[in-house]
């Protein structure tokens, strides 16, 4: 069949009302966008929280604060401004919450004997001193250390910026001009105690275990042979169940540092032998007393990107210095590598390792790790 003239106008207007037809069901996909929007932000511990934005909420509403489950170390909100961005809450709220955990932590009478310690000379080598901006910073190994003492050498006017420190010389405490807490008289020490600016950073405990085993005992760039030539042997010696393969030469496992570390009575003589070089796995109770100091700021590492701007306000030198840039995630928690690295360790030994840690583990609010434990 031939089509006349009459048929065109008759086919010009259907396919005019095809488009139009796609041109609204665009123009529609679009609009939903704004209208009703999910998206599922991951927690550190592996889980995820589902938000939900509507038109009318980001319009004519504030936007609401979340809690995230115990152990994702943040509040967030989601932004006013575009529904797929997140932010934190005012970080003051953060760093009271996590106060007040310290704090009812501290006075439970059940756990005490593994959240205090008395404040004597080892805690107090372990806080470093700057009197001209009146700050002090307790050290855990294995949370960022390394540049919160960049930045305290700049402020004591070792150096201009953080960028010009030379990595040996941060951990050079004849040469990079931070005094310790230790080096002053008591009447010293009490009035600092007392009026200092204090702070310091944690991290999960079994993850920052982790990276202590990996940096001293597999990777050590620093080159300190001690732990491979000295601790790590001592350690095979006494907790290595199967002795069939040459121990020296296979180095210590980190099956063997976790049954080492959760011996509680075993391990003393040990920790003798090893000296401070312990310092990288001990608990941050141990390590800088905070039931018995009153700290103004505990940071958390896998918050540090957050964390880190706060406490430079908070001490009034935000203007003065900067912190190193962070990687985006790069400190956030790994659950994928914390069951890795524990896969074929007993429970016994994960227990044993836990109840040592347990304090650490409630101070900080970081949840128990029951995927391990069960």
């Amino acid at each position: 069949m031939i089509c006349q003239p009459v048929c065109l106008p008759t086919m010009r207007r259907h396919w005019l009302l095809v488009g139009a037809c796609g041109w609204v069901l665009l123009i529609l996909m679009f609009v939903s966008k704004f209208i009703n929007f999910s998206f599922r932000t991951p927690d550190y511990a592996g889980r995820s929280e589902i938000f939900v934005w509507t038109l009318s909420s980001v319009t004519t509403k504030l936007p609401s604060v979340v809690w995230p489950e115990k152990g994702a170390s943040q509040p967030y909100i989601l932004s006013s401004v575009s529904p797929s961005v997140v932010e934190p809450i005012d970080w003051h709220l953060v760093n009271e919450k996590r106060l007040e955990q310290l704090s009812t932590v501290c006075s439970n009478s059940s756990i005490w004997n593994l959240t205090h310690t008395t404040v004597r000379k080892f805690v107090l080598d372990r806080i470093f001193v700057c009197d001209k901006h009146k700050i002090l910073f307790c050290q855990t190994p294995k949370v960022g250390n390394t540049q919160w003492k960049k930045v305290l050498i700049v402020l004591n006017g070792k150096f201009s910026k953080v960028e010009a420190i030379p990595e040996n010389l941060v951990h050079d405490h004849e040469r990079n001009g931070l005094p310790r807490l230790s080096s002053m008289t008591d009447t010293e020490i009490h009035q600092r105690l007392n009026s200092y600016f204090k702070f310091f950073i944690v991290r999960d405990p079994f993850e920052r275990l982790i990276s202590a085993f990996k940096d001293k005992f597999v990777k050590n760039p620093r080159f300190e042979p001690w732990y491979k030539h000295d601790i790590a042997p001592a350690i095979v010696r006494k907790y290595r169940r199967s002795h069939h393969d040459d121990s020296e030469s296979v180095g210590l496992r980190f099956e063997d540092f976790v049954r080492y570390l959760g011996d509680k009575t075993g391990r003393q003589h040990l920790d003798r032998q090893f000296g401070d070089h312990i310092i990288h796995w001990l608990t941050y109770a141990e390590l800088c007393a905070p039931c018995d100091i009153s700290y103004n700021v505990v940071g958390h590492h896998e918050t540090l990107e957050l964390d880190a701007p706060y406490i430079l306000k908070s001490a009034g030198i935000a203007g003065l210095v900067s912190y190193p840039s962070i990687p985006p995630g790069i400190t956030r928690y790994n659950r994928t590598k914390v069951e890795r690295y524990f896969s074929g360790i007993s429970q016994r030994d994960i227990r044993r390792l836990y109840a040592r840690y347990q304090g650490d583990f409630s101070l900080f609010d970081y949840p128990k790790p029951a995927f391990l434990l069960n």
